[in-house]
């Protein structure tokens, strides 16, 4: 599995490259900079797709970093009542900010399990997004999802991660796997084209090259809490 940009076929940052005519696809009116987000905003529509959710669905999603924020984004969309858990009091204002989210929780102060009951009048979350790769994270969707309800990953684990199985026998809770997408670009493009979603409130900051490692590679490893996307225009 590759990504054009990331290995092969030119460097994200080349000013040209070669592509295979499937892989291009027209954004229309949508402005270049916001049309620079279509990708990782793919991914959260993938992730819809697998989960079975529909419009009236109460979902949970584990983390508000970028891709679970993009996924809040593809939900409320589709008609889904969002609740979001995140330690980031920086991502939470986002979340809301962005108005992507009904509810916005903080695990460190709040019971996420019992605050999504008490939202769903007893019944739990009917799918839920892991979007972190932490472990509690995912104990907490176990815990807060319905007897029956969806769970799916998100996230790129670098390390095992261990699984209460006598919650997942005793709720047959589904839960299910998601890598990046599958012919999702069209539908995420129409998504943006037809106003449903607005990612100009994810574009953080637009650097120049000089600033590419200072305020662009330094900030997402240090401080990534105060960064959802931020984008490189060599014009600069």
């Amino acid at each position: 599995m590759n990504f054009i940009g990331l290995g092969g076929r030119g460097g994200g940052l080349a000013e040209k490259i070669v592509v295979e005519r499937r892989w291009v696809h027209p954004v229309g009116d949508v402005p270049l900079d916001q049309a620079a987000l279509i990708e990782p905003l793919s991914v959260g529509y993938h992730a819809f797709q697998r989960s079975g959710a529909k419009a009236g669905d109460f979902a949970l999603v584990g983390g508000a970093g970028p891709i679970g924020l993009l996924t809040c984004a593809v939900l409320k969309a589709m008609g889904v009542k969002v609740a979001v858990s995140e330690l980031s009091s920086l991502r939470r204002q986002k979340a809301l900010d962005a108005k992507v989210a009904d509810h916005v929780i903080d695990p460190s102060a709040t019971d996420v399990a019992e605050e999504v009951r008490r939202l769903t009048g007893g019944k739990g979350a009917d799918v839920a997004f892991e979007a972190t790769s932490v472990n509690v994270v995912l104990d907490t969707l176990f815990d807060a999802v319905k007897p029956g309800g969806v769970i799916t990953v998100i996230s790129i684990w670098g390390k095992p991660a261990s699984i209460d199985m006598q919650k997942l026998v005793l709720k047959e809770v589904d839960l299910r796997g998601t890598i990046a997408y599958v012919n999702s670009h069209p539908q995420t493009i129409k998504l943006v084209q037809e106003g449903r979603i607005d990612l100009a409130p994810f574009i953080t900051k637009t650097i120049g090259l000089d600033d590419l490692v200072g305020e662009g590679f330094e900030t997402l490893i240090h401080h990534n809490e105060t960064a959802v996307k931020i984008l490189v225009d060599p014009r600069l």
